[in-house]
């Protein structure tokens, strides 16, 4: 009789110690997953490639001009990279032009304002740069070229640049005029910020000018400005205001305006980030002011 209790006694007793050490483990991962949810959690700091207009607009935009990136930084050559790299990156913020973001990023409000056509066009959002086709004076002799150039300016090029989420800056255009005299080739390259509406530009205008073949091909801003000075394009594609320093022969004519886009990664739940926010996280010199973590950033 005296065994038996004392099995049940000791049986007892393990439950309740057992009882215990489960409530001690459950309480400690608790413990675990709050401390989990304060830990900073790193921002990832994505630029382009030096010698991009998307970057040399935005570095100078946000007070940074000539200034290098910081040391983690992750550099991305082209918008696809870009935006490959964000989708992919939880941690992840970048910049990239507005008319080529896509839904697989979230897009930021920067000061709380909306990166938007109309917002642009108002200047109420302040991270915008002109994107332009930059060309020798002497190529527009040319009839084909000089058609061309018209058309970037018509009622039809106009259509085009706003159904794809770019800024018209010419109101009242005319419809283009087709010359069925018209032949040739037109090579237009540079600026991947301008290259996907510049390829639908080209084809409207093949449609319209069937003997005139129009090829767009990337490379970024200043394969754009050396294209366009040496003759290699007649028309180099470029998404920053215009430096004649880099293209001193040429001159330009700006197509469209656009935006350019706070991205981050879409499970991030930041909405909105300040100027002085992005500053300060692309500012290689910002020392002790540096944000380096989520955590830093107002939800």
């Amino acid at each position: 009789m005296k065994k038996q209790l004392a099995t049940v006694s000791l049986a007892l007793a393990l439950l309740l110690i057992a009882a215990c050490g489960g409530n001690s483990n459950t309480n400690n991962s608790n413990n675990t997953n709050n401390n989990n949810a304060d830990e900073p959690k790193p921002i990832s700091i994505i630029a382009r490639e030096d010698g991009s207009g998307t970057k040399t607009a935005f570095m100078e935009i946000i007070g940074l001009k000539g200034k290098a990136d910081p040391e983690n930084v992750i550099i991305q050559t082209g918008t696809a990279g870009v935006l490959t790299e964000v989708k992919g990156n939880p941690a992840a913020i970048a910049y990239e032009s507005l008319g080529y973001a896509t839904s697989d990023v979230k897009i930021l409000k920067v000061d709380g304002v909306e990166a938007s056509t109309a917002n642009i066009k108002n200047a109420s959002y302040k991270i915008s740069r002109p994107l332009s086709v930059i060309y020798q004076e002497e190529t527009l002799e040319d009839e084909a070229y000089k058609a061309f150039y018209d058309y970037l300016q018509s009622s039809n090029a106009q259509k085009i640049i706003s159904d794809e989420g770019y800024v018209s800056i010419i109101d009242n255009a005319a419809e283009y005029t087709i010359n069925g005299a018209l032949s040739g080739k037109i090579d237009v390259s540079g600026s991947t910020s301008l290259q996907p509406v510049m390829v639908l530009l080209a084809s409207d205008f093949e449609s319209l000018q069937p003997n005139v073949e129009v090829s767009v091909s990337g490379g970024g801003s200043g394969t754009g400005y050396q294209n366009a000075e040496e003759g290699v394009s007649e028309f180099g594609m470029i998404s920053e205001e215009f430096n004649i320093e880099k293209a001193p022969s040429c001159t330009f004519h700006v197509v469209c305006k656009d935006g350019i886009a706070v991205i981050v990664n879409k499970a991030n739940e930041i909405d909105s980030i300040s100027m002085e926010q992005l500053k300060r996280i692309y500012d290689e010199e910002a020392g002790e002011e540096a944000i380096t973590t989520w955590n830093e950033i107002a939800k």
